[in-house]
Parts: C-alpha cells; structure tokens; sequence
C-alpha cells in the first residue's frame, strides 16, 4: 500500500510538471505594428524609451510573454542597417536616425523575460502611391519608373525580380545578428496579379505553368532562402497567412499547404484567425480546425493570431455574427482555450497593441475582455 501511495505521488509530480512546461512553452504575444512605433517612439529619444519600457511594462502586467515587433514596415528599418534607410515611422524623416530602436526593445524585453520577434513586411514599399516619399537612401529608390516597382493601391517591389529576393534576403541576414528569438513575415506578397505579367510572360516560353502556380514558386523560393538563413542562425522562422486558406491561394500567393507539409520553409505558422464563433461563413471552430489538419509536418508549430481589435465593434463580415463582439466580452479568453486543445498549438498573439492597452481606443466590452483572458493567462 505504501510503495502504491509513492508511485501515485511520482506520477502526479509527474504530471503537475508536464502541465506546469507547457504553460511555460506556450508563446503569448502581442503585435506592435509600425502604427504603434508612430505613436510611441517617433519622439525624443528619452521619451520614446521611457515609452519603450512602459509598453513592455504593460505586456508583462497582461502575463503575455512574447513581442512581435514590426522591424521593417515598408523598405526600412527600426534598426542599424547598410541596405535600409532608418524607417520616418520612428523618426521625423525617412533616413534620419535617432538610436536602434530594436536593439533597445531586445535589451529591454529579455530584460523583463519576454521573448521577441522581429516582424518583416517584404515587399511593401509604401502604403500610399506617393513616390516622392522614397528618399535616396532608400533601395526602391532606383527603380522608380522601372518595372521592378509596382503602383496600385501601394507601393510595392516585384517579387518576381532576382534582385528583389535577394535584396529581402540580405535585409534578413542583418536582422539575424540581433539576439531576436524569432523571424515572422506576414501576408503581404503579391498585392495584385499583374505586378509581374512581363516576367511571367518571359518565364513561360520555356515553362508550361500556370500564372497562379509562377506566382506560388517565385514566392517559395523566396521564403525558402529566408528559412536557410534563419536556420544558419538557429532562429525560428514564421509566416503569418491569411485566416481563410482560399485566400492564400487566390489573393496573398501564399503557398501554406507547401510550406506545412515540409522541412523547407518554416518552423511555425501564425494564421490571422480574424473570427469570432458566429461567423457565418468562417467561423472560429471550423477555421482552427482546418489548419489543424493541414499541417502534415508535425514538427510546424501552430500559433494563431487573435483580432482584439474587434472586441466591442460591429463585424460587417460576419454575416449573421455581425453582433457577436458587441455582445459578448469573453471571446477572445474562450478562443485561446479551445485553440489549446489542438495538436500542433504552440500559442496565440494579440493584433495589437493599442486596443489593449491604449485606454483611447477602449470600447465598453475591452475592460470585460481583458479581465476574462487574464482568468486563461495566469
């Protein structure tokens, strides 16, 4: 009886332990976008970094764990670099530097035990078709008027120029020399199906393929490059998709089926599960669950992106469910422990951070919310 009452007691320290890694495994971040760093850091510098430690103060008081930190909103940098002029999102103009912001936000997070991953966005240029905003210093700077830069809705570069990759490649290899704990790209790849007509054109003398399937390769031979610079660095590489997988393949050219079902592209997937429960036609439920089951390499970590932002709105999209964040104040905690019950579910991250913790973007269900996803992140 004795020696049963001691293996009961092993297997229960056992157990608490098992309970107790995972816990500390599961990554809770939260993104800061270039929207934030014009907020908070486009300022003096002491001010910017007394704003800098404030935000990871705030993180940690939430018990999340993990920044996702936009490094490079649009052909610049946050940070010391020789390729990128210095980003006019953290300083007064494009190209005049103040202080590495990310070497500040990397000493401070590990600082207070947070993880940080550095958020690249490719080939975004400019969110507006002002030309005249790209300094000199700037790399897209030499192919205005070429068609290696591409104007709709958007400044973007081609991705299906060598140079292009190249260019994104080498950006990577400078961040990599920074103590990140991690690479994320988003969905910003091909902004429109005709950036690239005269490549695909040439491209397809010697090649029968598909406009969709040239588009699919040009990007995963990009991001396969990227994974093979993250992997010389041993830092963990990772894409976040759009939420509804169709999309990917008929919007973004994001080969997620590839890219998870290999060894040769990323370690970790972060899809914008941008739903709530009710959503008529991509409902949280099925949407997790769909990715779940898509990724055949079981080595790919799943996290998932999580909309606070819409806590407390009207969700036009959601069809029937229109509703759902206005009535309910519970969703995103509830969203988090259903995602927990997946195989491959290593976390979640919030977009972002200024519906937290920003008390001027509150609406009357953010208190509620915030208060409930604390009862799952203790």
């Amino acid at each position: 009886m004795k020696k049963l009452l001691i293996i009961i007691m092993i297997l229960l320290v056992i157990l608490f332990n098992i309970k107790d890694t995972k816990k500390e495994e599961e990554i809770r971040g939260v993104f800061i976008s270039y929207i934030e760093l014009n907020e908070y850091v486009n300022k003096d510098k002491e001010i910017s970094k007394k704003n800098i430690r404030k935000i990871i103060s705030n993180i940690k008081s939430l018990n999340l764990n993990t920044i996702i930190l936009q490094v490079r909103p649009a052909s610049d940098a946050i940070y010391d670099s020789k390729i990128f002029p210095y980003s006019m999102y953290v300083s007064s103009k494009e190209g005049e530097k103040t202080y590495d912001v990310l070497e500040y936000f990397i000493e401070e997070s590990h600082k207070n035990d947070l993880k940080l991953y550095a958020w690249i966005n490719p080939y975004r240029v400019r969110t507006t078709t002002n030309i005249e905003s790209i300094s000199k210093s700037n790399p897209a700077y030499k192919y205005i008027g070429t068609d290696t830069l591409y104007i709709n809705n958007g400044i973007y570069y081609n991705p299906s120029k060598e140079e292009v990759t190249d260019l994104i490649v080498n950006g990577v290899k400078e961040i990599l020399n920074y103590n990140i704990d991690g690479l994320l790209m988003d969905d910003y790849f091909y902004p429109d199906d005709d950036i690239d007509n005269k490549d695909y054109e040439e491209y397809k003398k010697d090649h029968n393929i598909s406009k969709e399937e040239y588009h699919l390769q040009v990007i995963n031979n990009m991001v396969e490059k990227v994974y093979s610079e993250c992997k010389k660095k041993n830092i963990k590489f990772g894409i976040s998709p759009d939420g509804n997988i169709d999309n990917n393949y008929q919007k973004n050219m994001a080969d997620v089926r590839l890219w998870t079902s290999s060894n040769k592209y990323i370690d970790f997937i972060m899809p914008q599960v941008y739903y709530g429960f009710y959503n008529t036609t991509r409902g949280y439920t099925k949407v997790i669950k769909e990715w779940e089951e898509m990724i055949k390499n079981k080595d790919i970590d799943l996290l998932i992106a999580l909309a606070f932002y819409k806590v407390g709105k009207e969700d036009i999209y959601a069809r029937t469910g229109r509703e759902e964040w206005l009535k309910n104040n519970n969703i995103i905690m509830r969203e988090v422990i259903l995602s927990r019950n997946l195989n491959n579910y290593k976390g979640f991250s919030l977009f972002k951070y200024d519906n937290i913790f920003n008390e001027d973007n509150y609406t009357t269900m953010t208190i509620k919310e915030i208060e409930n996803l604390k009862k799952v992140v203790k």
